[in-house]
């Protein structure tokens, strides 16, 4: 059946997948200003821009291109993509509530002449066709910038569709 028929489900639940592949979602990074993580409204769940943070530590610092590379930059992505599945799962009660990963925004903190956006995001679209297989596939936006918040290489947000 067809994503848009909203039956598809995937082989296993999403967080049964994400212990497969050794993975727990982490603690929600606490908002660094005047925001939330995540909200639900309406079947959607929007994230806010998700940091490569793991137990408040930012991994790596610079531009992608100049002082990071565009391989850890993709590891970072896939961070960002995991700690804003921890943001949804926590509007949700968990992963298994989520019916399809709809839209994911990347940006990239990118020296003058980086060009490989695409390729960083692609670590956190990654992370999300392993969790939800079919329905981890998105729409998407990679986006080159000039500096992120705390001078973080990458940052991610998503949109979620959820289960009634």
């Amino acid at each position: 059946m067809s994503l848009d028929e909203g039956v598809y489900e995937p082989d296993g639940s999403a967080e049964a997948r994400l212990n497969a592949l050794g993975l727990t979602l982490p603690k929600v990074s606490p908002p660094l200003a005047a925001y939330v993580p995540a909200v639900l409204t309406r079947g959607y769940v929007y994230t806010a821009g998700q940091l490569p943070v793991v137990e408040g530590q930012l991994l790596a610092t610079g531009k992608v291109g100049a002082e990071v590379s565009a391989g850890e930059a993709s590891a970072l992505a896939r961070t960002c993509a995991l700690n804003a599945l921890a943001a949804v799962a926590s509007v949700t009660g968990g992963l298994d509530a989520v019916r399809r990963i709809v839209k994911v925004t990347g940006f990239v903190a990118s020296a003058p002449d980086f060009t490989q956006q695409a390729q960083v995001v692609n670590g956190a679209s990654e992370l999300l066709i392993e969790v939800f297989g079919e329905a981890g596939r998105h729409a998407r936006s990679a986006v080159g910038m000039a500096v992120l918040p705390l001078n973080a290489p990458v940052e991610i947000e998503l949109i979620a569709e959820v289960r009634d």
